[in-house]
């Protein structure tokens, strides 16, 4: 990955155009082909990027554009189409790059881990006559967190989050259209497991025929008994 902090302005030519006035600027070069632009505010989002497959090219800027204070140009061409990204830099301050290695991905916070192990132990919680098929059933887009059977024998996928939101519901959907693939396991049914489940979440799996199910995470725990409370 190489960062350089420069004094530069930016120009979208595509499908779209758009234009960064001269500021300076934190431009990321990505070994997977991607170059983001970001200010020092704005949260994490990029002011302008180029998402990969693209090519960094770097040439002398036109006499007009030396005349301007332009000292080297940036072009990133998309490889899927005609759209470019070209940064016009007038001076450079810091350019570094770092070898990062290969990132060993996103490894699920406690609570989702604890989530998952808890019902896994406590499978009844989803209905009685339910039994464990495996916890984290692996399929070629990634590991469903788990899978069971219920009272009638029929196979239910269960995907778990902290918080479920919409994002949630379409990754369980695209699991369960791949498990439907299998005889074996087909027809699959899913339920959407969380702690609390965003109103349009609960909206999107009801329409695709995916039950919600509300988990206490404390009284799975056995730190909190849920009977006993009022409210």
């Amino acid at each position: 990955m190489r960062l350089v902090i420069a004094q530069c302005s930016v120009d979208y030519v595509g499908r779209l155009k758009a234009h960064l006035p001269l500021a300076k600027r934190l431009l990321v070069v990505k070994a997977d082909g991607s170059v983001l632009v970001h200010s020092d505010g704005g949260s994490y989002k990029p002011l302008n990027w180029m998402s990969p497959p693209a090519t960094l090219r770097v040439q002398a800027p036109e006499d007009t554009e030396l005349e301007t204070g332009v000292s080297e140009q940036w072009v990133v061409q998309s490889s899927k189409t005609d759209d470019r990204l070209i940064v016009n830099i007038h001076e450079i301050f810091h350019d570094t790059a770092h070898d990062l290695g290969v990132d060993p991905g996103l490894i699920k916070d406690g609570v989702e881990a604890d989530l998952q192990r808890l019902l896994a132990e406590q499978i009844e919680l989803l209905g009685a006559g339910y039994s464990l098929i495996r916890r984290e059933y692996f399929t070629a887009i990634g590991p469903v967190d788990i899978l069971a059977r219920d009272a009638a024998g029929a196979t239910v996928a269960i995907e778990l989050k902290r918080r479920g939101d919409i994002d949630g519901v379409e990754q369980l959907t695209r699991y369960l259209e791949l498990l439907n693939r299998d005889p074996v396991l087909a027809p699959v049914r899913g339920i959407f497991a969380a702690q609390q489940i965003k109103p349009q979440a609960r909206v999107l799996a009801q329409d695709r025929g995916i039950d919600c199910v509300t988990l206490d995470y404390d009284a799975m725990r056995g730190v909190d008994d849920a009977e006993s409370r009022l409210f």
